[in-house]
């Protein structure tokens, strides 16, 4: 029993000894492939390396492979041990609370984002009745964004009703409008408490800081006769509006809450509900 206790204890076994000849032979490679995009002697020192390393690295494996004896000390053995998990329920604790289990569809963004593209031209309109005495002033300068006859437009112009620059402010407000309300559908149920003040008010702020860094470059005209003021209350109003004909939309469930055979698309016997026949 003794000699047992030993020879558990103490054993020497032989490993291949340690050498750096495979890292010169890497290095020399390397070295020899970049001097084909940078200079000839950079080839010519990769090539001694990579010679010198494989000469080595050979020497080292024949025709006989160097080895040396290392002493292996055994230690206990792990025993796995089985650590209780406790489950918690959806939402509990914060517990995956950031990822939504009810979504709203893709046509309640497309009617929020239109029903804030009214609200927010109505807005605009007024603005420029207000303020230039003319509803098409805010117009015809969206419409300088994609059309260059306008981009040194007087004002008088710019009052006036053309109706290219009409259809083309439509197109473009439209467009806009509708994918900022699919990203509201798509936002809102992701948003901490109050999704209204956040989609309505912080993501309008937020877009307005980074339109008045780039508005220069997009459409220099908008950008030389934008009114701030007006133009945040428009965004906001945009957003109060998408936001809450969004949010009183009906919610459709994800599946986050079927088992993964489901989510799969595998068909799983008793874990789906059949639908019954009629007789």
């Amino acid at each position: 029993m003794a000699d047992e206790r030993v020879d558990n204890q103490l054993k020497e076994i032989e490993v291949p000894a340690p050498t750096a000849w495979p890292m010169i032979m890497a290095l020399g490679l390397v070295l020899g492939c970049a001097g084909l995009v940078t200079s000839l002697s950079v080839t010519v020192v990769g090539s001694v390396l990579f010679l010198t390393g494989a000469v080595g690295w050979f020497g080292e494996v024949l025709p006989q492979e160097d080895r040396e004896t290392v002493l292996v000390v055994p230690v206990e053995p792990i025993v796995p041990a089985r650590v209780p998990v406790s489950h918690l329920a959806v939402g509990e604790e914060a517990h995956r609370a950031s990822l939504p289990l009810a979504i709203y569809p893709y046509s309640a963004g497309v009617k929020g984002g239109i029903a804030g593209g009214i609200v927010m031209a109505a807005l605009a309109g007024l603005q420029g009745i207000l303020m230039h005495g003319s509803p098409w002033y805010t117009i015809n300068i969206l419409a300088a964004t994609a059309m260059s006859n306008l981009s040194n437009a007087s004002t008088a112009t710019l009052m006036a009703f053309h109706a290219d620059a009409f259809g083309m402010a439509l197109l473009i407000h439209a467009v806009v409008s509708i994918l900022v309300g699919l990203l509201y559908g798509i936002m809102l149920p992701m948003l901490p408490r109050n999704p209204i003040f956040f989609g309505g008010v912080v993501a309008p702020l937020l877009w307005t800081g980074l339109l008045w860094g780039t508005l220069d470059v997009i459409n220099p005209l908008l950008d030389a006769r934008i009114e701030w003021r007006w133009f945040i209350v428009c965004q906001v109003a945009f957003g109060l509006t998408a936001g809450l004909v969004t949010a009183r939309s009906e919610k459709i469930r994800t599946f986050q809450h079927l088992p993964f055979v489901l989510r799969t698309g595998i068909e799983a016997p008793g874990l789906s509900t059949r639908k019954e026949r009629p007789e």
